[in-house]
């Protein structure tokens, strides 16, 4: 087992464990195996059975669909710090998306058999997945308001002040920088747009102030941001 496995930070690192006793981190550690996946590597189908979930260490992982027409709908980067696959893992249902290794990516692996049994014996644990589970759900409430009652420029300053608070909480500072990963296609395929939307949404962006690109750097400014993701509150 490795260093960062042997971690309790690293465990507690993820939501869905993070109010996990010190015994209950340490039981969790030892049900995961380490893995790697070459850049290009499909990880799993739509469709697939959902037997188990990973904790990404390092690297880059895309979550898509394939519409009937043969389009590719992104749904989210995972990058290295991020868990997925436990949806799958805990209401026995199959893979939702498709799994594609971006870059060389590496991981653990916790199967299905051995998490069901590890939270059976631990009712604490439930209790506790059970609360993230609610959160992921109202998670998903916001985003589908989102793309439901906003314009493209709201929808994506709301993107980019959420993005900023995964970096700095929910306390943001008054211009902060921003270097995304995503590509315009990225971000149209998250906010169910076209890319040239996207685009035209960020040139308002910029003729508003709100934000500045600079050597792929975005310079945002919070207060004006918000101004134009809540319209309504002015």
């Amino acid at each position: 087992m490795s260093e960062i496995n042997k971690s309790p930070a690293f465990w507690r690192s993820f939501p869905i464990f993070e109010e996990f006793d010190k015994d209950t981190i340490a039981s969790l550690a030892l049900l995961a195996a380490h893995r790697k996946w070459l850049a290009g590597t499909v990880i799993f189908q739509r469709g697939d059975e959902g037997n188990y979930m990973i904790a990404v260490v390092s690297g880059r992982i895309k979550l898509s669909l394939i519409t009937p027409q043969g389009r590719e709908l992104l749904l989210r980067h995972i990058e290295g710090g991020a868990l997925f696959g436990e949806m799958a893992v805990l209401d026995d249902q199959p893979r939702s998306a498709d799994a594609t290794a971006i870059t060389a990516t590496e991981g653990y692996v916790i199967s299905k058999k051995a998490f069901m049994e590890f939270i059976t014996h631990r009712p604490a644990a439930a209790e506790a997945i059970m609360r993230y589970l609610c959160t992921l759900l109202r998670d998903t409430t916001e985003r589908l308001e989102t793309i439901a009652l906003y314009d493209l420029n709201a929808r994506v300053a709301r993107f980019f002040l959420a993005t900023l608070r995964q970096i700095h909480g929910n306390e943001l500072p008054e211009i902060a920088n921003l270097r995304l990963t995503l590509s315009q296609s990225d971000i149209a395929g998250i906010l169910g747009a076209s890319r040239p939307k996207v685009n035209r949404a960020i040139l308002a962006l910029e003729e508003s102030h709100a934000i500045k690109r600079h050597e792929g750097v975005i310079e945002c400014h919070v207060d004006r941001l918000q101004r134009i993701a809540e319209p309504d509150e002015e």
